[in-house]
């Protein structure tokens, strides 16, 4: 993946957000168990490499730089997904439910990115405001996604972690 795809590490989040919702889109498409589960697959480790990167790098970056609510509610937002995330990744297309629970995912993550990409009030549109290099962010969150990639490849994710909501709680 070469730095100069993607202008900064807003373009490269934006751009995960295509993929993604192409992949619902193609879902939504697909016919027979065997390839509506691949997709879902591939939905959930895109999300978990994507939900990865804006933990690790992008949000610790904007904390004190951007709303404080915005962040706290992607978090939540994170979190809410990874349970599905883990339901989906454990299951089978054959599975009760199967379907809904990608529909409710498509959802949720329709909703985070709206909040992210929203023009002047989004997340996205604060941080282009605030003082932080999203070129160098950029650089090291391709440094990242290339080796969750190869891991997703070589041995598979693991599951998605809660990083605020408490699973045992529910």
């Amino acid at each position: 993946m070469a730095q100069q795809e993607f202008s900064d590490a807003i373009a490269l989040l934006k751009a995960d957000h295509r993929v993604v919702e192409g992949l619902f889109s193609k879902f939504e498409n697909a016919s027979g168990d065997g390839k509506k589960q691949q997709i879902a697959e591939q939905i959930c480790d895109e999300l978990k490499i994507h939900t990865l990167l804006e933990e690790e790098i992008f949000y610790p970056a904007l904390r004190g730089k951007i709303e404080d609510d915005l962040l706290d509610e992607a978090y939540v937002e994170h979190d809410g997904a990874k349970v599905l995330i883990n339901d989906i990744m454990a299951g089978g297309a054959g599975d009760a439910f199967y379907d809904a629970k990608v529909t409710v995912l498509s959802e949720e993550i329709e909703h985070h990115v709206k909040e992210e990409e929203a023009p002047s009030e989004g997340m996205f549109s604060q941080a282009r405001k605030a003082d932080v290099d999203l070129v160098a962010m950029r650089d090291q969150m391709i440094t990242r996604k290339e080796e969750l990639k190869q891991q997703a490849e070589s041995r598979g994710l693991p599951p998605a972690e809660p990083a605020v909501v408490n699973p045992r709680a529910a």
